[in-house]
């Protein structure tokens, strides 16, 4: 079954890296839109194309907005909290391009 679930989750993403911005009030409130802006910016000025950028709702961990989810095909799903506009560049040039988990701000890991 677990398979069966990354083989789909691949395939609805096109096996693409994807990023989720949760964007409930709470995550609004605390700046995940300037950090969704800053995001789509430096993807596209490293010109990473194979990356789908999602949003979802409350994803409940309100005291630590803005959270972002990275899931890399086949690799755990990582979710970083209190994430501000100047930390993005560095998440996306170690975890996105390098395959390097930023410690210091993860909150929470899925297999």
């Amino acid at each position: 079954i677990k398979e069966q679930s990354k083989d789909l989750t691949s395939a609805r993403s096109g096996g693409k890296t994807r990023i989720i911005v949760g964007m409930g009030t709470c995550g609004i409130a605390a700046g995940a839109r300037e950090v969704m802006t800053v995001i789509l910016q430096e993807l596209d000025r490293r010109g990473l194309k194979d990356v789908a950028v999602e949003t979802t709702g409350c994803i409940g961990m309100c005291q630590k907005e803005p959270l972002v989810d990275i899931i890399r095909p086949g690799e755990p799903r990582i979710t970083y909290g209190d994430v501000g506009p100047a930390d993005v560049p560095r998440i996306i040039v170690e975890h996105i391009v390098n395959g390097n988990i930023v410690e210091d701000k993860v909150v929470g890991q899925t297999d």
